[in-house]
């Protein structure tokens, strides 16, 4: 029987979950809402406040949905898993209490230090001078993170003592990140190439991604203020596929085995951001759902069926190996709205999508929307990601380069160094 998908979300990540759906073998009827502009090409889309867990729970039940995949972080904090699985219908993405993985970095680093997952040294701090109190400890470079959601921007790591300060300030008493930013995590500065690593986790199974690398500051060489991700990479050649199953028994399994002892089992997508230290891996956040670029450099890679993956894992149960991938490598380039991330400038339109395209590139669309003459505009900080395999990294990001050369807008924002590391 024809099944029914309902993604909700409206970026890239969810584009890209639509596309892999509609790749499959059962052909299913996929709806995705809100979506956006692309999305709607692939997908039948519905508008809806993904914060609002009765609403998810209700358009869920109003397609017909056979199982659902919760995007992005907003509405796995505020309980829509709880909230379908209560009206029994399956859905990808853990509870609300085990969202705080990624709602609270300091409820993180309390879970990690009790599972023993290797992990920077931090302070959790309300006030600017308990603040100061942990720089002058770890010293700098030191990071400065608001515990709470800040849509990717929360992060700061300052190079000088001053420049900590002004961050614990902006948090903490300018309140720049709201309600986010009334905790404040307090890091020691850690060196070392970044890695992601996602693994789709029920009861004690375990089905890893490869890696990925995330390229997250606004300007080349990693210069700049921070974003949502200016780019992806899989897989990282420095990184085997032994490593990388030895990092699964590090960090998730421990971090999967400490919430079930707890009493929120996590089920759903487990992202660990590390950083390959010197001294060995750290990790430096956890993610509760599919990462945003890295799936628009993992799902073009995806050999297992998207349906039967997803459906199963919505279901509470994966395999508990490796999911199958393709060889070939991916490059995701994302291309950013004017004055991204500060104010991104909206309505702008956009040309040469259907040249990129045609190249064979996946355009996965993040903030966009059609305006009153119909045209494809900018409505968003990230605004499309564009991505291509390639026998090599080298060939992946020079053709994921070469389509996104065909596009264009006024002010648009591109990364020119994505994977130059690998």
């Amino acid at each position: 029987m024809r099944q029914t998908a309902l993604v909700v979300g409206g970026g890239g990540r969810e584009h890209a979950l639509v596309r892999a759906l509609a790749r499959a073998d059962g052909n299913p009827n996929i709806f995705c809402a809100p979506g956006n502009a692309g999305i709607a090409l692939d997908a039948q889309v519905r508008a809806l406040d993904v914060t609002d867990p009765r609403a998810v729970t209700a358009l869920a039940q109003t397609v017909g949905a056979d199982f659902v995949v919760l995007g992005p972080e907003a509405p796995l904090v505020t309980g829509a898993a709880d909230a379908l699985r209560a009206a029994g219908i399956p859905v990808l993405g853990p509870s609300g209490a085990a969202a705080r993985l990624e709602g609270s970095k300091a409820f993180a680093k309390e879970i990690m230090l009790a599972a023993g997952v290797p992990t920077a040294r931090a302070a959790s701090v309300t006030h600017v001078a308990a603040g100061i109190a942990a720089i002058d400890e770890f010293g700098v470079p030191v990071a400065i993170k608001a515990d709470g959601l800040a849509a990717g921007k929360g992060v700061v790591v300052a190079q000088t003592r001053a420049e900590a300060i002004d961050a614990l300030t902006n948090a903490l008493e300018l309140h720049v990140f709201g309600e986010a930013g009334d905790i404040v995590v307090v890091e020691e500065g850690l060196t070392g190439p970044e890695v992601s690593l996602l693994a789709v986790c029920a009861g004690e199974d375990v089905a890893r991604f490869p890696a990925a690398r995330d390229y997250k500051p606004i300007g080349e060489r990693n210069t700049g203020p921070n974003t949502g991700g200016m780019g992806s990479v899989s897989p990282i050649p420095d990184l085997s596929n032994r490593d990388a199953d030895r990092l699964i028994d590090l960090v998730h399994r421990p971090v999967v085995a400490e919430m079930a002892r707890r009493g929120t089992p996590f089920s759903g997508v487990l992202y660990a951001g590390l950083m390959m230290t010197p001294d060995g891996p750290r990790v430096l956040e956890f993610n509760v759902r599919f990462g945003d670029p890295e799936t628009q450099a993992l799902l073009p890679r995806l050999a297992d069926d998207a349906l039967e993956l997803l459906g199963a894992a919505a279901r509470g149960t994966v395999p508990d190996r490796p999911v199958a991938i393709h060889a070939d490598p991916c490059v995701a380039v994302v291309l950013a709205a004017a004055g991204y991330p500060g104010s991104p400038r909206q309505g702008d339109a956009i040309s040469g999508l259907d040249a990129a395209a045609a190249t064979g590139a996946e355009v996965y669309h993040a903030g966009t929307c059609t305006d009153a003459l119909g045209r494809i505009v900018t409505a968003g900080g990230r605004v499309l990601a564009v991505a291509q395999r390639g026998t090599t990294v080298i060939e992946a990001r020079t053709k994921a380069y070469a389509a996104a050369d065909l596009i264009a807008w006024e002010g648009m924002q591109m990364r020119r160094d994505i994977a130059l590391d690998l």
